[in-house]
């Protein structure tokens, strides 16, 4: 049983958070073209994961991001367990989604896990490590800057270590292709979290609004 309304919030937060993370990565085989460049269909989730690693940041601290970091990242994993068993056992014949079928769209290799995986961490750290860094300097100012500052920088590294694992190391892209893929993906993140900062706002407000009821 909740013992508040922040408790609550953070509960509602966490269950945000985690399924876009686990939808985003069950989506992310699917290729797209952008321009000339290529970029995965499971960057769409993302923007709700920014505004509630935001969110989380702001009313539960590093040990709150850090802690849900760690236990959805055990998720995906733990998803990607059962996925692997799921492609073994074979469909009946009367199934509508045939056994290849489905692999062809859970079916990714281990180095695309193992990429998503190591990307999602190191964001995730380094988004909250940004974040709480400016808000020492700035206090309860600028919530815009330490919001959108932190995902600028730690979505780059998301971009590139996610590509560089499952793509580039085992010779899949070349150079260029991987830079520009990165880049692609990288300004595609830029410019969402840029238009979601009002969010972040209204986010704030909201849930401001709910819990000052705790003290009625």
């Amino acid at each position: 049983m909740f013992t508040s309304r922040k408790d609550t919030v953070y509960v509602i937060l966490a269950g945000i958070f985690i399924t876009n993370a686990i939808v985003a990565e069950l989506i992310g085989g699917k290729l797209i073209d952008v321009g000339s460049a290529v970029m995965s269909i499971g960057i769409l989730p993302w923007p709700i994961v920014f505004i509630t690693t935001d969110l989380i940041n702001e009313y539960f601290g590093e040990k709150g991001v850090k802690k849900l970091s760690l236990i959805t990242a055990g998720l995906i994993a733990y998803t990607f367990f059962v996925l692997f068993f799921a492609m073994k056992i074979p469909s009946t014949r009367i199934s509508s989604v045939t056994t290849e079928q489905f692999s062809a769209v859970f079916g990714q290799s281990q180095l695309i896990i193992v990429g998503s995986i190591a990307a999602f961490l190191a964001s995730q750290l380094i988004d909250v490590t940004i974040f709480h860094f400016v808000k020492k300097r700035t206090g309860n100012k600028m919530i815009w800057l330490r919001s959108t500052g932190s995902t600028v920088i730690s979505q780059f590294f998301d971009s590139f270590i996610v590509l560089g694992i499952a793509f580039y190391l085992p010779g899949i892209m070349d150079t260029k292709t991987f830079i520009i893929s990165g880049l692609t993906g990288y300004t595609v993140k830029l410019i969402i979290a840029v238009v979601m900062t009002p969010m972040i706002y209204l986010g704030h407000y909201l849930i401001e609004k709910y819990i000052a009821k705790d003290g009625n």
